[in-house]
């Protein structure tokens, strides 16, 4: 087999074998095959696409290239949640303590964050003493005993993806759906949950612009986790403003507190009942939505899941006085205001332009070995449909450095667009991608 014969084969639109594939990705991983000949396979996917067997196949491939984990000593069944990403996304520090609450496993494995605010790790990390770092064995030891831990995603757990991501980030190959669909699912499914719930973006904030994509793209993943036997299911949600108020770590973690004792933004305590009723219906806890929300707003008006989160910050080395003193969290030197300069409605809030302000004060990383501000970060004070005056505040900056302050106040009255007419608010959830349906709301 030559990898020449499986470029030109993709090139004029031939399906490729499982066999070829997995050439491809053996050889790739181990470094047989040089960048310009993967660099060319990626390119020809790009344009001629692979069809479902073909994806299926690929992220296979790339789950069987390094580590999977095993979950088998988790007692019941074990769901996982993915986002594809988004500004001010905060749902796993909500989701998972209350769907634990209630008898679920959710054993998560997270990374850290590269881009405008950190990952759910870096999150977590604003609060005092909290720690990734543990062996597998505990990791289990705490999913069993509390049914809610976060771990550090090893470092050879699908290695082809991590390899292939890097090479499309540099060649203008990322934004094709079947490179996307097994990049995400190739590391779902090697983290071994039975179920997983993915929530699909869809907006300026996400990879998908448009709500047809990001239907297309659940559409993809669903298939790929029902052809290797995970029970998959995708909610599309907005990310055409930001969910939520705060940008930024310790912001985001204190909104997430807010949430679970009920008193939240109400998008993304939606979103998180959503998602969780999902989470439950898979698990069997729950026959349908409208059993999976009563329990869920029961969770919550019980305080059994802010309970949970203060069980699952001490399991891990977390200071717990946080949760009921937020402002012990790392605070930023200066807040500064961010005023409206006409009035009006506002019509749109460019959800990346507000996280690249995030990222400009700290609250991300350029790159890898960036080092990150866990106090910074942006509070939104309006969203979209809200109504302004001239020199009211639409947003309260977070900062350590007034030069960095001033850039992000550039890029957050950017990221604001203001009518004189009212404007129609977009829907939270644009629909739900089952294996045996789509239903579009």
């Amino acid at each position: 087999m030559r990898m020449y014969d499986i470029i030109l084969k993709k090139r004029n639109g031939g399906e490729l074998s499982k066999e070829e594939i997995e050439y491809f990705i053996d050889g790739y991983t181990k470094g047989n095959i040089p960048d310009y000949q993967a660099s060319a396979l990626l390119m020809a996917i790009y344009f001629k696409g692979m069809n479902k067997r073909e994806t299926a196949d690929l992220t296979m491939a790339m789950v069987n290239s390094g580590d999977k984990i095993n979950l088998s000593m988790i007692d019941g069944i074990k769901v996982d949640k993915h986002s594809t990403g988004g500004v001010g996304d905060t749902t796993t520090l909500v989701l998972g303590p209350m769907i634990a609450s209630l008898g679920v496993p959710v054993a998560k494995l997270s990374g850290r964050g590269l881009g405008h605010t950190g990952g759910t790790i870096d999150k977590l990390e604003s609060i005092k003493g909290f720690s990734v770092e543990m062996s597998q064995d505990k990791f289990i030891e705490n999913v069993n005993k509390i049914k809610f831990a976060v771990g550090a995603q090893t470092g050879n757990l699908t290695p082809a993806d991590k390899k292939l991501y890097a090479l499309r980030d540099v060649t203008a190959t990322v934004d094709n759906i079947s490179l996307i669909a097994s990049s995400i699912m190739s590391k779902k499914i090697a983290a071994g949950a039975d179920c997983i719930v993915l929530d699909v973006k869809t907006g300026s904030g996400a990879f998908m612009k448009t709500v047809d994509d990001s239907f297309a793209l659940a559409k993809e993943m669903v298939d790929i986790g029902t052809s290797v036997g995970r029970n998959t299911v995708a909610v599309i949600s907005d990310m055409d403003q930001p969910l939520g108020y705060a940008i930024g770590n310790a912001l985001e973690v204190k909104e997430a507190i807010d949430t679970l004792k009920g008193c939240g933004p109400s998008d993304l305590y939606e979103l998180c009942i959503v998602l969780g009723s999902q989470m439950l219906i898979l698990s069997g806890k729950a026959k349908d939505e409208s059993q999976a929300r009563i329990m869920i707003e029961d969770s919550i008006q019980s305080g059994k899941a802010l309970q949970k989160f203060k069980e699952f910050i001490k399991s891990q080395g977390g200071d717990t006085s946080v949760i009921d003193e937020p402002e012990l969290l790392p605070k930023a030197k200066y807040i500064i205001d961010v005023k409206a300069k006409k009035e009006g409605y506002i019509s749109k809030i460019t959800a990346d332009t507000i996280g690249l302000a995030a990222l400009s004060l700290g609250a991300g990383r350029e790159t890898k070995e960036d080092s990150i501000d866990l106090s910074v970060g942006i509070v939104l004070s309006k969203k979209v449909g809200d109504y302004v005056h001239k020199g009211e505040t639409i947003a309260k900056i977070h900062a350590n450095d007034i030069s960095k302050a001033k850039a992000s106040e550039e890029k957050i009255n950017e990221a604001f667009d203001i009518v004189d007419n009212k404007v129609e608010k977009r829907p939270l959830i644009f629909g739900i991608v089952t294996k045996s349906e789509i239903k579009r709301f």
